[in-house]
């Protein structure tokens, strides 16, 4: 029996302080998380890894080629799963294949979206809806011809929280812990190249590199979390909490160790509510929704906070 039936907004709080004092005196293993806790696991590893990559989309306003990936690696995501199964009603999904091919879908995306960029003369916002809606529509196709008899589409396209299991969480993790590894060791790299692109190639830094490497790592932070809010959410996870610490603070590491925690903070706060609504009024709601629409809310309260403070500024200074 799940541990957080019956239990409101409070009661949920209470019962994972409980519950998380046993695992850190181990009385509590990891095989014995409840489905609420492996999907707060799951949504705040998608959160702080989506926010990690997040900050340098947001800095660099790329922000719509991160949203045309994530749609994009969508035809990569079906292909892997029609390679990899001599059934259609199969329920394994090869993770690994997925992620490499959502990786190489993603950087597809970028090199087609330069492409028609330079050669074509187009504005990059019409090259990228021009490659977003090719390849998002070849997705769709396939997506329909081959799951027909599976429940990969729905997860795919809108994410299935209920459906996460412990090894979902693994993955996460790592898909996190790559980010992490990856940011730290190019960090002043990734700096140089999003605050002054001109001077990181007088100093010989690749500029195209390493707007190939954050691609990669968007395409396999999407990837990472598309079985939890699917890819016409996550743009939400990238942009959202990133925007809220832009408004707080403009030092880089600032931003994003603050990103993380807001994000972190709407997934916790977003559990806790689908708990709430599911206990008290009965209310099935979608978690990764309710993530979402706490991290509009934490974004519009840092906004009101950042607007009063500049009123109250502007007072004080006539």
């Amino acid at each position: 029996m799940n541990p957080y039936s019956g239990m409101d907004f409070s009661g949920f709080f209470m019962q994972l302080f409980f519950r998380l004092t046993q695992f850190l005196t181990g009385n509590l293993s990891f095989e014995d998380l409840a489905t609420d806790e492996i999907q707060l696991i799951v949504l705040m590893g998608v959160a702080a890894s989506s926010a990690i990559v997040g900050t340098f989309l947001v800095l660099r306003r790329t922000t719509m080629l991160a949203n045309s990936i994530s749609h994009t690696i969508l035809l990569g995501i079906v292909l892997a799963f029609f390679f990899t199964h001599n059934s259609l009603n199969a329920t394994y999904i090869n993770m690994p294949l997925m992620l490499t091919a959502a990786v190489v879908m993603g950087l597809l995306t970028t090199f087609l979206t330069e492409l028609l960029t330079r050669v074509s003369k187009l504005q990059e916002d019409a090259s990228t809806g021009l490659v977003f809606t090719c390849l998002f529509a070849l997705g769709i196709i396939a997506a329909t011809l081959i799951t027909r008899s599976t429940h990969i589409g729905v997860e795919v396209v809108m994410g299935n929280v209920d459906a996460l299991h412990r090894d979902d969480c693994s993955f996460v993790l790592f898909i996190l812990l790559l980010n992490i590894t990856v940011v730290t060791l190019f960090y002043k790299e990734y700096k140089i190249t999003t605050f002054d692109p001109l001077l990181a190639k007088l100093l010989g830094i690749s500029t195209v590199f390493f707007n190939y490497l954050l691609m990669a790592e968007v395409s396999a932070t999407i990837v990472g979390g598309f079985r939890a809010v699917g890819v016409l959410m996550v743009l939400a996870f990238i942009t959202g909490p990133v925007l809220t610490a832009k408004l707080i603070t403009n030092r880089l590491s600032t931003m994003i160790l603050t990103s993380v925690g807001l994000g972190c903070l709407a997934s916790l706060l977003g559990v806790a509510l689908s708990r709430h609504l599911l206990t008290v009024h009965g209310m099935a709601l979608s978690t990764a929704g309710l993530v979402v629409c706490m991290i509009v809310m934490i974004f519009l309260t840092a906004a009101a906070w950042k607007l009063t403070a500049e009123i109250r500024f502007q007072q004080v200074a006539k």
